[in-house]
């Protein structure tokens, strides 16, 4: 099953300082944070706040190139999450025939806000998402790892801000 997503906000990881995308479903209160790269944020982050470069980026370039193609995204979809590392679709279609490639779901959502498409979750990612392997990530220690479990377990998006650049 999947679940409609949008993009909540972004924010900063403290024990990492990563930026954290955050995804709440947009029929109920579940959310879900995929850490990203600060490239990648950007990316979003632009894309959100509506902030436009004088010179494309590269989500604007490979937009502008699939228009000129005549391809459309249809969707963009999380599907997995194994060793603490998202995976994603990304669905084209193209004179009636569609096709998804694999992609970074950071870039797959950057597409997805440049095109309009709509962001799905699968539901076995949601529930894998709030069994991350939080010591994994560098830098935190177990007591660390179960603070910060307990802060995404009780996540609520609206306490996130955007990620200002």
């Amino acid at each position: 099953m999947l679940r409609q997503m949008t993009v909540s906000g972004l924010t900063i990881d403290p024990f990492t300082n990563s930026p954290i995308m955050i995804l709440k479903d947009v029929e109920s209160e579940k959310a879900v944070p995929i850490w990203i790269g600060l490239l990648e944020a950007t990316a979003i982050a632009s894309e959100l706040e509506n902030i436009k470069f004088s010179r494309p980026m590269t989500h604007d370039l490979l937009k502008n190139v699939m228009e000129l193609m005549e391809v459309q995204v249809t969707k963009v979809e999380v599907c997995d999450l194994r060793d603490n590392t998202y995976f994603a679709l990304i669905y084209f279609k193209r004179e009636g025939q569609e096709v998804s490639i694999d992609a970074r779901p950071s870039d797959a959502i950057a597409l997805a806000l440049r095109t309009k498409a709509p962001i799905f979750v699968a539901e076995a990612v949601i529930q894998k998402a709030r069994r991350v392997d939080l010591s994994a990530k560098e830098a935190i220690t177990s007591d660390d790892a179960k603070k910060w479990t307990e802060i995404l377990e009780s996540l609520d998006p609206d306490d996130f801000g955007k990620y200002k650049m």
